[in-house]
């Protein structure tokens, strides 16, 4: 199956996860990751805000508010296909841009430099044992990883957990995918 096959069957399943399965992951995929020696390690945080079928990931965001951590989500430039982050201290600092997903207002928000973010929580549809996942389609997370110098971690049901994905020269995988079970890599 190619990437695009993979991508359509992906969403397929994660759109079919009943809801009180959806909310016992949700709440497994929090504690595993925030009860984590990674987290406690680490002050910044960048992660997107989640959209639709995602895993929910506002509960990761107040805990890390309320544990005095910054929080900071990417704002995409579609010309260059590239991220930049932002950090908030609110939702209200957010606004809802193309394909209805909530990014940062550059103008009531800064800018944070990439080296400064401790853990980036790397979205994705499918992952393999290797840290190698199959995104949105748009490279933004492989280029923003290509030289990213800390912690890529992914969220991810273990229904999302494959044997090998195809990949390509510039793909670049998380260090460690949390799932309902725990920590995989």
């Amino acid at each position: 199956m190619d990437k695009i096959e993979l991508r359509k069957n992906a969403i397929t399943m994660l759109k079919s996860v009943s809801e009180q399965e959806r909310k016992n992951i949700e709440g497994k995929l929090t504690q595993n990751i925030v009860e984590s020696n990674i987290w406690e390690q680490s002050d910044v945080v960048g992660i997107t805000i989640s959209n639709g079928f995602e895993w929910n990931t506002k509960p990761i965001i107040e805990a890390a508010w309320d544990e005095g951590k910054s929080i900071c989500v990417p704002k995409c430039r579609p010309k260059e296909r590239k991220l930049d982050f932002y950090r908030i201290n609110t939702y209200e600092q957010l606004e809802v841009v193309y394909y209805n997903l909530l990014e940062p207002i550059p103008e009531v928000t800064q800018r944070v430099d990439k080296d400064m973010i401790d853990l980036l929580i790397v979205p994705g549809l499918l992952f393999d044992r290797s840290g190698f996942r199959i995104g949105f389609g748009g490279g933004y997370y492989d280029r923003f990883l290509s030289d990213f110098p800390n912690n890529r971690i992914s969220l991810a049901s273990n229904a999302q957990i494959v044997e090998g994905l195809p990949t390509e020269p510039y793909d670049i995988p998380v260090d460690k995918i949390i799932t309902e079970s725990g920590f995989l890599r």
